[in-house]
Order: structure tokens, then C-alpha cells, then sequence
């Protein structure tokens, strides 16, 4: 099978991405991993070679010959002046820059002229302000490729995932949106994304919601009534899901391997102990949406921009896992198309 071709989105300019992107370029098999297209104005890629001071070659192409060509290629953008750029300041510019850019990868995507899509930091509030109209950039692609089915966030440190039953919503209204369902999506989540990274049999751990897992009702009835009947149905489904577990310790079994992912039951279960593993190396993964989309899981780092001192483990780790979900994805699509 051909590489797989991956979309590169530069981020905010306000920030550290196109300096990462111009970083991950330059490392050793990079190019060789994957045939790679550029989304964004040239005026872009060239300030985060500046930033980083290394060399990016920006070689046209037309969106027509983007499936002929291998490589490294640009499809040019006109979506910002080099004058509205304004380093580590939010900006209704940067966010409009970031939308329009995403948006022509999704295009991409959505024709079958690539097979994944990377991006580089955004800046929600940027973004925001460039009419984003939704709770994050997951929830907008979703909008924007017409997808209703189920989606979330996925966290990614080296070969561990987690997923959640809940996100952005208060504490206090957790246990009130834990269902059976939910719980299932998010393992089926969990297992299908694995899969699609090339994990044959994932092993998945449940994290429980109360102390001690409940303590067998004692500190509450959840794990009993509503996450223990979820994994037996997993369980059944010929599923390698185990829980609850209690999450003050459920994460030093992902420490030493023994899982593949953590399903947690709210945002932050999973996120400490993710970024406390491994801040440099995390990875975001749009789970669920119909193609790949990978990115770095920090953000636009104002407080750096421009200075070249960003970090690019986690981007390279991004790009190394969006190349092994494309080309699963690219392989579905040719089986599809042979039947």
C-alpha cells in the first residue's frame, strides 16, 4: 500500500504552531512516513521556518493534482495579511485563519484526496470570536462534515488512550450523566480508535466514579448499578474490559502496560494523570469523527510564540499516530471501493 496522505494545518499564527510544523518537517522520516500537504498561506509555513530557523520547501500544487503527486506539497490559502499577524495576542484574524484553513483540510478529507488531517494549536477564544459557534474544534468538525453519529475528545500519551464518559460540564453534574449508554460509547470509542491504530485486541480499563469504586455501595451506587452492568454488556460484546477501578490506582496499571486505554467518568480523572505521565508527548485524537484528525495536546503556548524555544515531541507523536489511523483509513476506503 501507498503512503498515506496527510493534510497540515498550521494553527494559530499567534502562537507556536507553524514554528512546530516547520520543526516536525525537518525530522528525520517525516517526509518518508507520509506524502504531506501544507494548508495555509505560504506567508505562514515561511514565519515558522523563520521561527525555528530551519528550512520548510514550500512546492505548489493545485488542489486537482494533489492525489497525483507525492511528496511534500503547498496548496495555497488567502485567509490573513502578514500585517494582521500579532504574536502571542489573541485575534479575530488568527482564529479566522485557523477555521478557513481546517475547514480546506476537511475538504480534502471529506473528497478522499487525503487521509487524515493535522493540526497545530488553536486558540479557542480566537477562534470564538471568528464565529467557531461551538463548544470546542471537535464538536465544529463534527458540524462541518455533516456527522451526527457518537464523537469526543480522545487523549493520547505514547500508547496509552483515555476517553470519558463526561467533559466540559460542572462537577456537581457528573454522576447525574452517567449512563449505561454513555459508558459503553465510550468504551466502543476506546476500542474502535485502538483498532483503527492498529491495536488488534485493545484492553481497556474502567475507571470507577466514587472512592474506593464505591466500596460496595457504601460511598455511593454507581459502580453497582450503572458502570458494572455497562462492562458486563462490553464484556459480552467479546469486548477486553475490565472494572471499575478505583482511579487513584487505575492509572499506575496504564504506567506499567497493563492496559491499552482508561475510560474515566469526567474530565479531569483522566487529563491530571495524562498530563502528569507525560505533559511533552500528549496527543489529542477527534474520536469518532468519519476520518483521522490528530493534534498536539497543548495549546498555543503565547507565553514562547516566536521565540523557538517549542517543544516538538508532541507533535511528532501527533503525526506518528495520525499516520498509522490514516493508513488504516485509507485502506478501508480502497476495500470499499473493490467490493
Amino acid at each position: 500500500m501507498s503512503k498515506p496522505r496527510i493534510a497540515i494545518v498550521p494553527g494559530d499564527p499567534s502562537g507556536i504552531g507553524p514554528e512546530l510544523i516547520a520543526k516536525l518537517l525537518n525530522l528525520d522520516g517525516v517526509l518518508d512516513a507520509a506524502n504531506i500537504v501544507l494548508v495555509g498561506d505560504g506567508h505562514l509555513w515561511t514565519q515558522g521556518a523563520q521561527q525555528a530557523d530551519l528550512p520548510v520547501a514550500l512546492t505548489p500544487i493545485s488542489e486537482a493534482d494533489i492525489a497525483a503527486q507525492d511528496g511534500l506539497h503547498h496548496l495555497e490559502m488567502d485567509t490573513i495579511e502578514v500585517s494582521e499577524i500579532q504574536i502571542s495576542t489573541v485575534s479575530e484574524a488568527g482564529g479566522r485563519t485557523s477555521l478557513r484553513c481546517l475547514d480546506k483540510a476537511l475538504d480534502l478529507a471529506q473528497a478522499g484526496l487525503v487521509d487524515g488531517v493535522l493540526f497545530a494549536p488553536f486558540n479557542k477564544a480566537a477562534m470564538t470570536s471568528a464565529g467557531l459557534n461551538a463548544e470546542d474544534e471537535h464538536k465544529y468538525m463534527a458540524r462541518y462534515l455533516g456527522f451526527d453519529g457518537y464523537h469526543s475528545e480522545i487523549n493520547v500519551l505514547d500508547g496509552l488512550m483515555t476517553t470519558r464518559v463526561t467533559s466540559h460540564i460542572g462537577l456537581k453534574d457528573v454522576a447525574a450523566n452517567i449512563s449505561k449508554d454513555g459508558i459503553l460509547k465510550a468504551v466502543n470509542l476506546a476500542n474502535d480508535t485502538l483498532r483503527r491504530a492498529g491495536k488488534t485486541r485493545p484492553s481497556i480499563a474502567v475507571a470507577a466514579l466514587n472512592p474506593h469504586a464505591g466500596d460496595n455501595g457504601k460511598f455511593g451506587r454507581e459502580e453497582i448499578e450503572i458502570l458494572e452492568p455497562a462492562i458486563a454488556k462490553a464484556q459480552a460484546r467479546q469486548m477486553d474490559v475490565t472494572g471499575p477501578w478505583p482511579s487513584d490506582t487505575v492509572f499506575l496499571k496504564a504506567q506499567r502496560g497493563e492496559v491499552d486505554a482508561v475510560v474515566t467518568m469526567y474530565h479531569d480523572q483522566g487529563q491530571i494523570a495524562i498530563k502528569l505521565l507525560g505533559f511533552e508527548r500528549g496527543v489529542t485524537v477527534a474520536g469518532g469523527l468519519p476520518i483521522p484528525v490528530a493534534t498536539p495536546a497543548h495549546g498555543t503556548a503565547f507565553d514562547i510564540a516566536g521565540q523557538n524555544k517549542a517543544n516538538v515531541s508532541a507533535t511528532r507523536q501527533a503525526f506518528d499516530l495520525l499516520v498509522r489511523m490514516a493508513k488504516t483509513h485509507r485502506a478501508d476506503r480502497e476495500q470499499e471501493t473493490t467490493q
